[in-house]
């Protein structure tokens, strides 16, 4: 077993500059940021499995209402919290995910008890709610996702007419990925979707391939933006298909996905990390929500697009 291990957490890309992004919300999003980091990087320290280790870091940004995922999830157009997540695990490719469930307070719990307690990979609505009920994963009232500051941005987009698409993704997708002291890798990835989203739509985060997706023959990725184009690329698995089948170093690997994506008109970010312990973050945006924490190393949290 070697000594390194490696954590890489992201809580959304999009328009945060410096000097203009609200000090307080500064502060608050590098606090979050912070403490997912320490969650995951206690069970890596310790020897623990990188599934542990993302799962951990991504239950506490899902607690915290800076953030679009689990409680301070967006609303969709009807005004209500439908919510996503996956997991996936290098060493096996095992993979489970969640899209539109109303009652789990941590879907990436929920997208693990599908891995591990069901013959499925995606389970969706109200069919996840009842899985996740009989697996005895803890439930909470809808109203415990729902923040005033997420309902005003609903009335804001809506009052823009029935073409208004939330584009903003200031408040973004929240997700992790390690590699442990044994050298697998593992993936984690959750979100509240876009505000006023309609018709059940589904975007890159529960997509195993899209948003998220683990090999321990290439690396493990999270993602966060614009869903519809991370969906077209398969982002998640087309960068681990570069680094796997070309031997293409993982930062230029996520940097051409990341740039594929932008010329289609998509825009958002990747963290990404290897068995060998390289990692990668790339984004195509202002800022996006980041950390980073390794074996002997200081944790470094960063917001915008100059740090």
């Amino acid at each position: 077993m070697s000594e390194r291990w490696t954590l890489l957490i992201h809580g959304g890309a999009g328009s945060m500059r410096r000097g203009v992004f609200p000090a307080a919300e500064d502060i608050h999003c590098r606090t979050g940021l912070r403490r997912a980091l320490d969650a995951g990087a206690a069970i890596l320290a310790e020897g623990g499995d990188a599934l542990d280790a993302v799962e951990a870091a991504v239950r506490v940004l899902e607690d915290d209402p800076g953030f679009n995922a689990g409680r301070g999830s967006v609303f969709t157009h009807e005004g209500v919290n439908e919510l996503d997540a996956a997991v996936m695990r290098g060493s096996d490719r095992a993979a489970g995910a969640v899209t539109g469930v109303t009652r789990t307070r941590n879907p990436v719990s929920l997208a693990r008890a599908v891995m591990e307690r069901s013959p499925h990979v995606l389970l969706g609505g109200g069919g996840a709610d009842r899985f996740s009920s009989e697996a005895g994963l803890e439930q909470v009232d809808p109203v415990w996702f729902r923040t005033e500051e997420r309902w005003r941005q609903l009335e804001e987009l809506k009052a823009r007419g029935d073409k208004a698409f939330d584009v903003d993704m200031k408040y973004g997708t929240v997700g992790a990925v390690a590699v442990d002291r044994r050298g697998h890798v593992a993936a984690a990835t959750s979100t509240g979707g876009l505000t006023a989203k309609r018709w059940g739509r589904i975007g890159d985060s529960p997509l195993i391939g899209a948003g998220t997706y683990a090999d321990d023959r290439a690396a493990a990725v999270s993602a966060t933006g614009a869903g519809e184009y991370f969906i077209r690329v398969g982002a998640a698995h087309e960068i681990c298909a570069r680094v796997r089948l070309t031997g293409e170093a993982l930062q230029s690997a996520s940097d051409a996905v990341t740039a594929e994506i932008a010329e289609l008109g998509g825009k958002g970010g990747v963290i990404a990390v290897a068995p060998d312990g390289s990692a990668a973050w790339s984004f195509t945006t202002a800022g996006m929500f980041r950390g980073r924490i390794s074996a002997g190393e200081d944790p470094v949290v960063a917001i915008y697009g100059d740090e």
